[in-house]
């Protein structure tokens, strides 16, 4: 089973800015995630620069279009993931118990954890 850990943007994150302390912050998550490939759960973890640099594209009755960021609402923003696979939605919660507070400590931060579709489900549902 895989899961993406997404990382909450902030006002901070969205204006580019690290905390004052960053450097300690890198060293703790590169070691949950020294941790995490080292028990083979680990598949792939990144920072997202913030919003201004990036754009969506929606799609509706009318066709596409391409919207560029800055998005105003950075609590709608990922600024970061990490992606796992476990053998349970139970080792996934233990691993993000451990996962550090990507804002430092004392820091108001938030995480979402999503299960992947893995084919299993999708043929399941007849879609494939």
């Amino acid at each position: 089973m895989r899961y993406m850990i997404l990382v909450k943007a902030t006002p901070m994150t969205e204006r580019g800015e690290f905390p004052p302390e960053a450097r300690a912050m890198m060293a703790e998550m590169g070691a949950y995630n020294d941790e995490l490939a080292r028990a083979g759960a680990l598949l792939d973890a990144a920072g997202l620069k913030p919003s201004r640099d990036a754009w969506r594209v929606r799609w509706d009755a009318n066709g596409q279009r391409v919207v560029d960021g800055p998005f105003t609402e950075s609590k709608e923003v990922v600024c970061g993931y990490t992606l796992i696979q476990v053998r349970s939605r139970e080792e996934a919660l233990e691993w993000t118990r451990r996962f550090p507070n990507p804002m430092g400590h004392g820091q108001a931060a938030e995480i979402e954890v999503r299960p992947l579709y893995e084919h299993e489900d999708l043929d399941r549902l007849g879609l494939l």
